[in-house]
């Protein structure tokens, strides 16, 4: 065989294996890139995977069994009440003690007043999916009701006081740092927005209000604040690493409420939610202009 035959076998061979490869990269991109019209891929990670049980609109069907630690406000913000309204309908008054086990109803149907007792299940129920309809009935078991939950004495927070500037409408910037995802009104998970920062940076009371709710108990929000600042208001503060004031206490706008972390998310930030009348409102037409 001839030496111009054996490179011509050689450089067949080398042309075979780069088409080969050439084909194989086209393929492997098929298969990662979405064709046109394709679904949607939705990043969830700020919430380690799991969506929120929040409301958008108010449920109205069906039920909610209160559990150790919750409150009616934090029961109104997760299924998208107005917390007045939703003790009109259930039959609370002032001071709306609720207890373990009492039922607390979406629907027209009678509310009870009474715990229901309840054994408690060997494993919790599993919370109902966010993208559940909102009219199917929602049903959460919870522990036998043994005492009624006390009032919370209401006093004055101790914790600094920062001087902040405040909108015309009385609110302040909740902390420092830049606004890294913003409202959506189309549906979209995010009902405030996420604010950027370090670990343990101060979160401030965005207005003077009285805590309504101190705790780790709404899925999403990891350690959560909600104060309520009037009839009307409430603001939610979510993802502390520490909460640095309990409920009843009343704050001042400017005054330290908890430390920023990453609890319930994939990084450190604050995520910051209005709302009117139960009804998630864009922040950044309340807070000053930076």
């Amino acid at each position: 065989m001839s030496r111009t035959t054996v490179h011509a076998l050689i450089f067949r061979a080398v042309d075979l294996r780069l088409l080969t490869s050439l084909l194989g990269a086209m393929l492997l991109s098929g298969c990662v890139s979405s064709p046109p019209g394709g679904v949607q891929v939705v990043d969830r990670g700020q919430n380690q995977g799991r969506a929120p049980l929040i409301q958008r609109q108010p449920v109205r069907t069906g039920h909610y069994v209160v559990q150790r630690g919750d409150t009616l406000y934090s029961i109104a913000f997760r299924f998208g009440w107005d917390w007045k309204a939703l003790a009109a309908h259930n039959g609370l008054r002032d001071p709306y003690l609720i207890r373990v086990g009492q039922v607390i109803r979406f629907d027209n149907r009678q509310a009870s007043g009474s715990p229901v007792v309840a054994s408690a299940p060997s494993n919790p129920a599993p919370q109902a999916p966010p993208s559940q309809p909102v009219s199917q009935p929602v049903v959460v078991t919870a522990p036998v009701a043994t005492a009624p939950k006390q009032p919370v004495a209401s006093t004055p927070a101790t914790t600094p006081v920062t001087p902040v500037t405040r909108s015309a409408t009385g609110w302040a910037w909740p902390t420092q740092g830049a606004v890294i995802s913003r409202f959506s009104s189309n549906g979209s998970l995010n009902k405030g927005i996420d604010i950027a920062g370090e670990l343990g940076q101060p979160v401030l009371a965005a207005s003077d209000g009285s805590v309504v709710y101190a705790g780790s108990g709404l899925r999403g929000y990891g350690e959560l604040v909600i104060i309520k600042h009037s009839d009307t208001y409430v603001s939610a503060y979510g993802h502390n690493r520490r909460l640095l004031v309990r409920e009843g206490q009343q704050v001042k706008a400017g005054q330290r409420i908890a430390e920023m972390g990453s609890t319930g998310a994939d990084r450190v930030k604050l995520h910051f939610e209005i709302r009117r009348q139960g009804k998630p409102v864009d922040p950044l037409q309340y807070l000053p202009n930076r």
